[in-house]
C-alpha cells in the first residue's frame, strides 16, 4: 500500500517533483564544481603561483651566519656548496612538490674598464637524477616574468651555450649592447669573450648586471665545482599551527608524532628542513614574502569555494521550502483524508519525505554530472587544464544533498502535521 501510495504521489505531483529535483541540481551542480575545483586547486594555484619565482633560497651555514652577523654580500663569503650534490634535491620525501631549481655564482667582472656584477646560473639545464629521473631546470622557468627585449634566453640545449650570456636593460642601453654583440669580462682570474643572447627587463638591479652560465662564471671567479646559492621553487601547504611552531622553534621541539606529521607535510619548513639533509652544511629558508603569499591566496581561494557552496545550498533548501509547502498545500485534502481513515502523523511525514528524497536523488546525480561540466570549464578557463574529480566528494555531496532537502522540508512538514482533517475536509 505504502509503495503504491508513493508511486501515484510521485506521478500525480510530476510537474512539482521535476521542479524539487531541478533545484536540487542546480545546488547539487555548484557544490560538487566548488568542492573537486577546492580539493584539486591546490597543486594547480601552486603551479600558477611558481611562474612568479623561486619560494626557498638555499645558501651555506657559514655564509649564512655571517651574512646576518655582518650584512656581508655572498660573493664576500669563503663559504661554498657543492655543485655535484645539486640533483639530491630531487630525492628528498617531498620530492615531486620540487617544480624547479637553479643554482647561482655571483662574481664582479670589468667590462668596459668597469666593474659589473656578473651571476651565473642555469637556464634550460639538462639534469639526469639520482632516481633516474630527468628534468630541465633553470630561470628560464624560474624568471618567466623577465621581458626578453632583443634576442632570446640562453639555451643550454646548444652547443655554443658555455659562450654567451644576457645583459640587463639599463646596462645595455649605457653601454651600448645589443643581442648579437661580443662583449668581454675580465676578473684576476681569466678573461671571457662572450656572445650577447638577449637583452632582458627584470624590472630590479639585475637590469644592471650580466647573466652567463654557471661554468663561465665558475671560470671567472675561480669557483669550480662551487656554488653561492640555490634558488627553489616548491608545491608547498599553507603553514598551520604546528608549522610555525617547527619554523619558530625547531623540529626538535616537537613531539614524536607531531614531527612525523610534519614532516611527511609539504610545509615550506618541512620541505627546507629536508633539503638540508641532503645538501653539505646548507641553510634553507623560505622567501617569507612569497610562502606567506601563496599561504594566503590559497586559503582566501578555499574560503570563497566553500562559501559559495554554501550559498548555492542556501538557495537550493529556500527552493525546495517553497515547492514542498506548494505541494503541501496542493495536497492538503488528500493528507486530510489519510488522517481520517487513521493514519498517524509520523507515517505522512514518511510518505512525503520518502517522495522528496526519491527526487532529491535523481536530482543530486543530475546535479553531480552538470558539477562534473562545471568544473571541467571552470579548470580549462581558469588553468588550462582539467579538474581531477574527487571520489570523496561524491558522499560529501550526498549528504549535503539530504541534509539541504530535510531542511527545506521542515516548514512544510510542520504545517503538515498542523491539518486537522474535520477543517480539511470541510474546506476550512
Amino acid at each position: 500500500m505504502f509503495f503504491r501510495m508513493l508511486r501515484g504521489a510521485l506521478f500525480r505531483q510530476k510537474s512539482k517533483m521535476i521542479m524539487i529535483a531541478i533545484t536540487i541540481a542546480l545546488g547539487a551542480s555548484l557544490a560538487t564544481a566548488m568542492l573537486n575545483i577546492m580539493f584539486d586547486v591546490g597543486d594547480k594555484m601552486n603551479q600558477e603561483l611558481k611562474t612568479y619565482g623561486a619560494n626557498i633560497t638555499v645558501v651555506p651555514k657559514a655564509s649564512s651566519v655571517l651574512n646576518g652577523l655582518y650584512e656581508m654580500d655572498e660573493e664576500d663569503s669563503s663559504a661554498y656548496l657543492k655543485e655535484e650534490e645539486l640533483g639530491k634535491i630531487k630525492t628528498i620525501f617531498w620530492a615531486f612538490n620540487i617544480v624547479d631549481f637553479s643554482p647561482f655564482v655571483n662574481t664582479t667582472a670589468t667590462l668596459n674598464s668597469k666593474p659589473v656584477k656578473t651571476v651565473g646560473t642555469w637556464y634550460n639545464h639538462h639534469l639526469a637524477l639520482p632516481t633516474g629521473e630527468e628534468l630541465d631546470a633553470g630561470v628560464t622557468s624560474l624568471r618567466s616574468w623577465w621581458d626578453i627585449k632583443d634576442g632570446k634566453w640562453i639555451d643550454e640545449q646548444n652547443t655554443d651555450s658555455d659562450k654567451v650570456a644576457m645583459v640587463g636593460t639599463v646596462l645595455a642601453e649605457r653601454e651600448g649592447v645589443k643581442a648579437g654583440d661580443s662583449i668581454t669580462l675580465s676578473t684576476s682570474h681569466g678573461t671571457e669573450t662572450l656572445t650577447v643572447s638577449g637583452i632582458f627587463d627584470a624590472g630590479g638591479d639585475e637590469d644592471e648586471q650580466i647573466y652567463t652560465t654557471l661554468a663561465v662564471a665558475q671560470r671567472l671567479s675561480s669557483k669550480a665545482g662551487q656554488l653561492d646559492s640555490i634558488e627553489v621553487s616548491a608545491l608547498t601547504t599553507p603553514d598551520n599551527e604546528l608549522a610555525v611552531k617547527a619554523a619558530k622553534e625547531g623540529p626538535a621541539s616537537l613531539t614524536p608524532k607531531e614531527y612525523e606529521t610534519w614532516y611527511c607535510t609539504a610545509y615550506v619548513s618541512s620541505i627546507c628542513y629536508q633539503i638540508q639533509e641532503v645538501i653539505t652544511d646548507s641553510v634553507a629558508a623560505p622567501v617569507r614574502q612569497v610562502a606567506d603569499s601563496e599561504g594566503n591566496i590559497m586559503e582566501k581561494t578555499e574560503l570563497l569555494m566553500i562559501l559559495i557552496t554554501i550559498l548555492s545550498l542556501l538557495g537550493s533548501a529556500l527552493g525546495i521550502s517553497n515547492l514542498v509547502t506548494a505541494s503541501v498545500m496542493e495536497r492538503s485534502n488528500e493528507i486530510g483524508l489519510m488522517k481520517a481513515v487513521g493514519a498517524r502523523d509520523r507515517q505522512v511525514t514518511g510518505l512525503v519525505l520518502t517522495e522528496i528524497l526519491i527526487t532529491a536523488i535523481i536530482g543530486g546525480a543530475a546535479g553531480y554530472l552538470m558539477g562534473y561540466g562545471f568544473a571541467q570549464i571552470i579548470g580549462h578557463t581558469v588553468f588550462n587544464s582539467s579538474i581531477e574529480m574527487k571520489p570523496m566528494v561524491i558522499p560529501i555531496v550526498a549528504v549535503l544533498i539530504v541534509i539541504v532537502t530535510l531542511i527545506g522540508s521542515i516548514p512544510a512538514i510542520r504545517m503538515m502535521q498542523r491539518l486537522r482533517p474535520a477543517e480539511v475536509l470541510h474546506g476550512r
